[in-house]
């Protein structure tokens, strides 16, 4: 049985399984497909503390590596549940020196069942595509869903961005600091960003409002040359050039195989803090799968950093009435005038 299950290997599940090895607890980490989640497919990284420039693969094999050195075991495999205070059962139990009443977590992939102790929650949230034809083909060859990561790429030159939310408005905003013309471009006549957001928008120079309108394909060979866009009204199409494309229309969290049991939000994130704890004892949550307001490596580093703490230092249970601790727990004998509340401060003094 795992001490903790990670499910997800990305940045946020790397980092909270390299602090819990750390601690000494036994971590299984469980991703669907590969390790380094969306990070890997960047490019360059240039924000990331401590680190000038590198590789998205780059980052996230150096995570993956230093957790693998550390003892972390990675399967592959779809979470599809996952079960809350299952009672151990006597094969368990004999293992690992608990009573088969003791009550354990079990996560279920399509192909294995996996006991545990504790689950952090890393599966990360996927950018919503236009679903254009070149879009994969050109994501980090000028499509990108990450403005403040890619945006410093495009300095002096001429970019658009896609959508009507505040992460949009802020995306051109960021963008017209760096670029010499943001061209935004939304489907509607209106905004549902933040009225204060949008006069800052309607207030610089360099950005150009294209509404009622939707990005109808990207053209370019090795690189993004133009856009173009259709009006929805008309239905008269132009071209516009550009160098970049940074798509802001949301973003899809994949958590439906914990919503039975964690709280998920409307949008599909699970609920959770800064201290990264659910509604569930013993089930945690990092990086962008949880709702929060900014994600991005950095934090999500640190929600991984996070999470890891409470079940690193929660330590294994075992049976009084068996009379055999795990190692490294001493025990005390007690007589017998001692009344239940006396026992139990002792025994209790005796695992501080």
């Amino acid at each position: 049985m795992y001490d903790i299950v990670i499910v997800g290997a990305g940045t946020a599940g790397l980092s909270a399984a390299i602090y819990a090895l750390r601690a000494g607890r036994k971590v299984l980490l469980l991703e669907q497909l590969s390790y380094g989640g969306q990070i890997i497919n960047t490019p360059e990284v240039e924000n990331y503390p401590g680190i000038k420039k590198i590789s998205g693969f780059e980052f996230a094999t150096g995570l993956y590596e230093q957790a693998k050195d550390l003892g972390a075991v990675v399967e592959y495999g779809k979470v599809v549940s996952l079960e809350n205070d299952i009672p151990a059962g006597d094969e368990i139990a004999a293992a690992e020196g608990i009573s088969p009443d003791a009550v354990i977590k079990v996560v279920h992939t399509t192909k294995k069942a996996y006991p545990c102790k504790a689950v952090i929650i890393a599966t990360g949230a996927k950018n919503r595509p236009l679903g254009l034809p070149d879009e994969e083909r050109l994501t980090g060859a000028g499509v990108s869903y990450c403005a403040t990561c890619d945006g410093a790429f495009y300095r002096k030159k001429p970019v658009a961005v896609n959508g009507g939310g505040n992460t949009a408005i802020e995306d051109a905003l960021f963008l017209s600091n760096y670029c010499s013309k943001v061209t935004l471009i939304h489907r509607r006549d209106t905004f549902r960003a933040d009225a204060a957001e949008v006069e800052k928008l309607k207030s610089r120079d360099n950005i150009e409002l294209v509404l009622n309108s939707t990005i109808t394909s990207i053209i370019g060979e090795d690189r993004v040359k133009q856009l173009e866009v259709t009006d929805k009204n008309t239905g008269e199409k132009r071209l516009i050039d550009v160098d970049g494309l940074f798509i802001a229309i949301g973003q899809i969290p994949d958590n439906s195989a914990f919503s039975p049991l964690v709280e998920i939000d409307a949008a599909g994130y699970v609920v959770a803090g800064e201290d990264c704890k659910t509604n569930v004892a013993g089930i945690f949550v990092a990086g962008d799968c949880r709702t929060k307001t900014v994600r991005q490596l950095t934090t999500a580093a640190s929600d991984g950093a996070i999470a890891a703490q409470d079940p690193a230092k929660t330590e294994t249970p075992f049976t009084i009435d068996s009379g055999v601790p795990p190692a490294g727990v001493r025990m005390c004998r007690l007589s017998p005038s001692s009344t239940p509340s006396a026992r139990m401060l002792k025994l209790l003094s005796m695992l501080r």
